[in-house]
């Protein structure tokens, strides 16, 4: 076992997912792992090996599964979290939340954010200690001079605010909003009404962790003034030096998203690797010692990690390099894979819920593809002729080479003497110098190139179902994003250490940076403009994803295997051994298996033979999905969501269309969708579907009447550039997909533009045999009177309620005529409208009728085979014959 860390970590890791995914007793997990350790011990003091190492394999997993039940019961008495799921705790008004703001505040485009380290609420005039995160939003303007102005992190706030947490839409595979702020610390989150309802309450003496935020703060503000006049390019060296992407424009976060580039946005393993061999080369130069070496690395990697705002990726290809450099004084040769498990495992430890963090699982898949396959593969080609090109000019070092390499160095060495015969006499003794830079230069290019397409390869599966993006250029654009980011990294951090001892020079260096912070920019926007090289993909089924890495780890297997041989076949002098059959054989499968994912050839997963129509969870706004008997499909609207805008190219809040819709249509396995039905351009109904058109193939957008809004415009000359039709459906139209019927109720051709927005919605009625579902829209009193007169046919099985439930729609009369058994709401938790009102309500009630919510129930599933009806939600496995 030449792995043995590996094998353990592995383990570890899987008893915690499964304590995750199945949670166990405390003292249940305690005493299986300490059975399995003892009967582990005692079959290797028999000298039973094999079977000892199966029982240690699984003790560490039992004890992964005892970190995992012992984390979850660290959590205090009067942790926020514990006190909401208590009673004891009432959000349902303001409160005075106090405690010590844990980072400087935020300045963003739309305000200044506050995160505050909570010590005390104030309920009922009564205060109680209290712990956890509380993130404060105020947007508009932080008047100049105030109180607010001057506050820093450590400062003691009190803040009156009406504070819940972080609600995930309840759909499936939307973004977990909760884990993700959960992971940074923040249990609630809150808008501030006034600047005058934050107060400072006093300046005790910072902590030490609260002084390394100030110098955060600080070293952001020099990192602006360093680049004035360039707000692009200092939002991308704040990503890239100290972990801060709220500046990042969302085109620029697209364009490196399309390239597979992202992650030089994210402070990580290239980051780390940039500081640490630019440290390591600054060392050589000045010849340190190996042990000062390793302590200079090691100190500068600390203060990078306890600088960078995103710890959590920094700390993990920290811990790597950290491992790497103090194992290298202990042997000969440090397998990377060990030093990447020894991180994993002591994160794990300290953290083991960080196993089903997206974050977590690329970090460490990436660090083992490289040392598992890319590493390997470079030792087998371009490692040898390298090592080479050492000691060119020293013709009795060639017999310590294999014949091939030894053929090389001769080969350099005539070329050098035919150059320099040609050269004038002072380059001439400078031959050997000048021609092995390119060739030195060309088989890191080649390594470079090796590394960014394994990477990618080994990657794919994760980024699939994680991004829903294939990206064909990023072996290639990853070359110049990687070679650009070991250049802007430590010349970033070399300009931002003048700024405190020479502000010339420092304004100097920033020039340099700032030109290759251009070329890095300018070099993923041309790539990302290539056509068809960038396309979303639904998420890839499980079996697909276990297959793909079974093969990866098979070839990665041979390909180690073969590198050992090589090795050894080098050292005696002799060939290296040609590639395996079971490296043939894996790299093929593999092959096969890249190509299912990239391509996604299944089909969606969709309901044969039945009418389905899911209204989705999208806060305040309205979404449906609606698929037909013979594989056919609709959407109804996007959802957008009040405080979701775009200012100076960021986004203020979240976008529903990317983060909710889309996810819960490629969870059904959808790349196209037949129609986009667009009910009005009201900005609840029409944000998400800006994301929708993009993502996803479209047959056509219908509309009703033209909308002059500019929000209406964008969408059309959104679906018009992608080639989409642009259909007007009025009154009287059908379409019919092999029985089933979608028909436009309302509104008319002639008199249509005489309505107002939300009368003018496009009503839709979806049939299959006896079974019909209602779509209204947001229309008011006064259309639903108008359906009602005209007599036409409205009677439905289920009704999407109109306009959230506001009482000026679903009157007495038109909930008579329809006559639904089923009814859902589509509305936000605790909307600031009060939808829907409880007279609606009532309504409901007094006509029988099973009403549904998705800020209660999630997404509601209505399905027909045109004779028998049934409806489910998410929240709760609700079904109604």
């Amino acid at each position: 076992m030449k792995l043995p860390t590996v094998w353990l970590v592995a383990a570890f890791a899987l008893g915690i997912a499964l304590a995750i995914r199945w949670p166990a007793p405390l003292a249940l997990a305690a005493a299986a792992a300490v059975v399995a350790i003892l009967a582990s011990a005692i079959l290797l003091w028999r000298r039973c090996s094999a079977a000892a190492w199966l029982l240690a394999l699984a003790a560490w997993g039992l004890l992964g599964a005892l970190a995992a039940s012992v984390e979850r019961l660290d959590i205090p008495a009067n942790h926020v979290d514990r006190l909401i799921a208590q009673g004891r705790l009432d959000l349902d008004d303001p409160l005075r939340w106090r405690g010590r703001l844990r980072e400087d505040p935020l300045a963003l485009p739309w305000g200044r954010r506050y995160e505050i380290d909570l010590e005390q609420v104030e309920q009922a005039g009564q205060p109680a200690p209290i712990t956890g995160g509380l993130r404060v939003s105020l947007y508009g303007e932080v008047p100049r001079a105030s109180a607010l102005d001057a506050l820093r992190a450590g400062d003691r706030v009190e803040a009156l605010v009406k504070a819940r947490p972080p609600r995930d839409f309840l759909d499936p595979r939307a973004f977990d909003l909760r884990g993700f702020l959960s992971r940074q610390r923040i249990d609630l989150t809150a808008s501030l009404r006034s600047p005058s309802l934050l107060q400072l309450v006093g300046r005790p003496r910072p902590t030490f962790a609260q002084r390394l935020a100030r110098a955060r703060g600080a070293l952001l503000s020099r990192l602006d003034a360093l680049f004035p006049g360039q707000p692009e390019r200092a939002a991308v060296l704040r990503a890239m030096l100290l972990g801060d992407r709220s500046f990042v424009d969302s085109q620029v976060v697209t364009d490196f998203q399309k390239t597979s580039a992202y992650h030089v946005l994210v402070v990580a393993g290239l980051h780390v690797g940039a500081l640490v061999a630019f440290l390591l080369w600054l060392c050589r130069l000045l010849r340190f010692p190996r042990a000062l070496t390793t302590l200079v690395t090691l100190v500068a990697l600390a203060a990078y990690v306890a600088l960078v705002q995103d710890r959590p990726p920094i700390l993990r290809a920290a811990l790597v390099a950290a491992f790497f450099l103090c194992a290298r004084p202990l042997f000969r040769r440090v397998d990377l894979l060990n030093a990447v498990a020894l991180a994993a495992l002591a994160l794990l430890l300290w953290k083991p819920s960080e196993i089903i963090d997206s974050s977590f699982e690329l970090s460490f898949l990436a660090a083992g593809v490289i040392a598992g396959l890319a590493l390997p593969w470079m030792h087998r080609t371009s490692v040898p002729f390298r090592q080479g090109l050492r000691h060119l000019g020293d013709v009795t070092r060639d017999a310590a080479h294999p014949p091939r390499v030894a053929q090389f160095r001769i080969e350099m060495r005539l070329a050098a003497r035919w150059l320099a015969a040609r050269l004038p006499q002072p380059l001439a003794s400078r031959t050997a110098p000048l021609l092995t830079l390119p060739v030195r230069a060309g088989l890191r290019l080649w390594e470079i190139m090796l590394l960014s397409a394994v990477i990618q390869w080994g990657m794919l599966p994760l980024l699939a179902r994680d991004f829903h993006r294939v990206s064909l250029t990023g072996p290639v654009s990853n070359i110049p994003a990687v070679l650009l980011t070991g250049l802007i990294v430590p010349l970033g951090f070399l300009a931002l250490i003048l700024t405190f001892v020479w502000t010339k020079l420092a304004l100097a260096v920033a020039q340099g940076v700032s030109l290759a912070t251009g070329w890095l920019l300018a070099t993923v926007a041309w790539f990302s403009r290539l056509p068809r090289v960038s396309y979303r993909i639904p998420d890839p089924p499980l079996w697909l994803i276990v297959a793909f890495f079974a093969a990866f780890f098979l070839l990665a297997s041979a390909a180690r295997a073969a590198a050992a041989k090589t090795a050894g076949r080098l050292a005696r002098r002799q060939l290296a051994p040609p590639i395996g059959l079971l490296e043939w054989a894996s790299a093929l499968a593999l092959a096969a298996f890249t190509l299912l994912v990239a391509s996604h050839p299944f089909a969606p997963r969709l309901v044969p033979g039945k009418l389905e129509v899911s209204v989705l969870d999208v806060g305040q706004g309205d979404s449906i999905f609606a698929a037909f008997p013979d594989g056919h499909t609709m959407l109804v609207d996007g959802g957008g969501l009040a405080g979701s805008e775009w200012m100076g190219g960021y986004r203020s809040g979240t976008d529903v269309g990317e983060q909710v819709v889309s996810p819960y249509l490629w969870s059904r396995g959808l790349k196209r969708i037949d129609v986009v039905a667009l009910t009005h351009a009201d900005h609840d109904h029409l944000d998400g579907l800006h994301a929708v058109l993009a993502n996803f193939r479209v047959g056509a957008l219908w509309i009703a009447r033209d909308d002059d809004r500019p929000a209406a415009q964008r969408v059309l000359a959104q679906a018009r550039s992608l080639g989409i039709p642009v259909i007007h459906q009025f009154q009287g139209a059908e379409i019919d997909w092999r029985g089933a019927q979608a028909s436009v109720l309302w509104p008319p051709k002639d008199g249509a533009d005489g309505l107002k927005p939300n009368d003018a919605s496009l009503v839709l009625r979806l049939s299959y045999g006896g079974g019909h579902f209602l779509l209204v829209g947001d229309i008011e009193k006064h259309t639903e009177e108008e359906l009602v007169a005209e007599h036409l046919p409205l009677e439905s099985d289920f009704l999407k309620a109109a306009h959230h439930g506001s009482k000026t729609s679903s009157t007495d009369d038109f909930l008579a005529a329809v006559a639904p058994r089923f009814a859902a709401i589509s509305v936000g938790e605790a909307n600031p409208f009060g939808h829907p009102a409880q007279s609606v309500v009532e309504r409901f009630e007094a006509h029988g009728v099973r009403l549904l919510r998705t800020d209660r129930d999630g997404a509601v599933t209505a399905l027909t085979d045109g004779s028998s009806f049934s409806i489910h939600t998410y929240a709760e496995n609700f079904t109604h014959p």
